[in-house]
């Protein structure tokens, strides 16, 4: 997940989870040139973050769900952790 650690890719990320775009699209959208854009989606590609379509002359970009859930699930292991110190901390703050 390290591809999700430059700025700009956890912004087209974030763009992508409203839905599949053109890399044009996102250019926009992100006031980016295109080929900044082109390189972060390859980025995002190459670590299996997102898929491409060719439709007509444009590339579409949507996310893969799968490394997506992949993340929640190892993030599920530290929920209990933090949710159960967060309510120390509630605890604490009331008295």
């Amino acid at each position: 997940m390290t591809a999700l650690a430059e700025p700009n890719r956890m912004r087209i990320v974030e763009l992508l989870r409203e839905g599949p775009r053109p890399v044009s699209e996102i250019a926009m959208q992100l006031r980016l040139r295109q080929p900044q854009v082109s390189k972060h989606l390859k980025a995002l590609n190459e670590a299996g973050l997102v898929e491409v379509h060719p439709h007509a002359q444009q590339r579409i970009y949507q996310l893969q769900p799968r490394p997506f859930v992949e993340l929640d699930s190892w993030l599920e292991t530290f929920r209990h952790i933090w949710d159960r110190r967060l309510d120390n901390l509630d605890d604490i703050c009331r008295n």
